[in-house]
């Protein structure tokens, strides 16, 4: 159950929109590296590479390590589930060394930068341990479990001074910038709207209790979450299915949309309506289903999720509409570029671009753009495309649907002290029990 928050670090709002740029496991399928530019694929000196140790080698893990490979050699792998470790070591080589536990991993003087690849409630701590080993990381979305998480993760990153960049790929995908570039230059006019599609939650159960594995350590993979018999649809995969471990959909695919939504819109939430029906089965999946939120910005921008229809985002303003996903952008200003233009050299909301990477597009290709990204800013120490304060914010969103939809009533919500207005009880949500020995601090 959740409790009252603790005191917590809080931003500005108008120090956010500067520094975010808002103002005015199976493996990787087949190879990648045939469409590396010969600029990539030039290896560095050996002197020169970093140490890489990757944490969580599931599906995810193993596809963001693999395009670390382009920048880094792993020299480490760190898994709760010894099948999956042992088999992350035999594809990357019998080179890394292979640990349980990740402390191990941090405390190896080889390893520079570290990929965080686990489930969503095991992101803060280590990314929080990471920073403060001295490594710069790569973290999987969605960033946190909860939005007190962002607040001392930002504190943390902000005194470690570590070069952090969120997997949020979709902003290194071409199609994605290009949208959220014209909306913000004015190519539908003033935004009035914007609809972000993702899919239904599954639903699932009564599951069977079952005898943990030998090959799983089942007490470390639960982490901060309560300890509870091993069921094996709580693991691997459909973890995200769990409200104990991740948020469903709207965590999952909205850390993704809403992310690339809220870049274009400019602005930060200040009332949310999340309507959805929380199953109750159980020993089965309890994210909400038939879900949905309505969220108002500050600047009066209308954001509408929905679990159902075309996936994507339609950004509608009072002089035309553009629909993106990861197959399209579509509509007549996007059509209109073919008489008007938008060369990358002009595009405004990131400052670090790197113009000699060819443009990418497509989950693996883009990664190779967003991973790139990274090590670009581990060697120029800029702030990565996917930093922080821009990811905290945009899970925040996506938490406060989810609490909204929980409490089954609208909340009102203040952007600059992060907490909801006159409503304790909300504000018990911002923060969940974390299991002894597992504290985040």
């Amino acid at each position: 159950m959740p409790h009252q928050q603790p005191k917590s670090a809080s931003t500005n709002r108008r120090d956010f929109l500067a520094t975010t740029g808002l103002s005015a496991g199976a493996l990787a399928c087949g190879p990648f590296w045939s469409s590396a530019s010969a600029q990539e694929k030039k290896p560095r000196h050996k002197v020169e590479r970093l140490g890489v140790g990757s944490i969580g080698m599931r599906y995810q893990g193993s596809v963001i390590t693999e395009k670390a490979r382009l920048y880094g050699d792993i020299v480490a792998i760190c898994d709760v589930d010894r099948h999956v470790r042992e088999q992350a070591r035999a594809s990357f080589g019998s080179t890394p060394k292979i640990f349980e536990e990740y402390q191990d991993l941090l405390d190896r003087k080889d390893v520079d930068v570290v990929l965080i690849g686990t489930p969503d409630h095991w992101h803060t701590k280590m990314l929080i341990d990471a920073c403060r080993a001295g490594k710069d990381v790569y973290c999987e979305k969605p960033l946190t479990l909860t939005i007190d998480e962002g607040h001392l993760l930002r504190k943390v990153v902000n005194d470690t001074k570590r070069v952090v960049q969120v997997g949020t790929w979709q902003r290194s995908d071409s199609r994605f910038r290009l949208a959220a570039e014209m909306v913000r230059q004015g190519r539908v006019g003033n935004l009035r709207k914007v609809q972000c599609i993702t899919s239904k939650n599954p639903s699932g159960g009564p599951f069977a209790e079952m005898p943990v594995p030998g090959h799983f350590n089942w007490n470390l993979w639960q982490g901060q979450t309560p300890d509870v018999p091993y069921i094996p649809e709580r693991g691997h995969y459909t973890f995200r299915w769990w409200y104990e471990y991740s948020g469903g959909k709207m965590t999952d695919w909205g850390a993704h949309h809403i992310d690339i939504a809220q870049w274009a819109i400019n602005s930060l939430p200040m009332e949310i309506d999340g309507k959805g029906r929380l199953p109750s089965v159980e020993n089965g999946f309890n994210v909400a289903l038939d879900f949905s939120a309505n969220i108002r910005y500050a600047n009066g921008v209308e954001l509408e999720v929905l679990d159902e229809g075309r996936v994507g985002i339609m950004f509608e303003g009072d002089k035309g509409r553009i629909f993106v996903n990861r197959g399209t952008v579509a509509g007549a200003p996007a059509e209109n570029l073919k008489n008007d233009p938008l060369p990358r050299e002009n595009f405004t909301l990131y400052p670090h671009d790197n113009l000699t990477r060819p443009e990418r597009s497509g989950k693996l290709d883009a990664i190779i753009n967003h991973m790139g990204n990274f090590f670009d800013c581990i060697e120029t120490r800029n702030t990565p495309i996917s930093d922080i304060e821009s990811q905290h914010r945009s899970v925040s969103t996506c938490h406060l649907a989810n609490i909204s939809m929980r409490l089954g009533r609208p909340l009102r919500w203040d952007p600059e002290q992060e907490r909801f207005i006159d409503d304790e009880e909300a504000n018990t949500w911002l923060s969940r029990e974390q299991r002894k020995g597992f504290e985040i601090v």
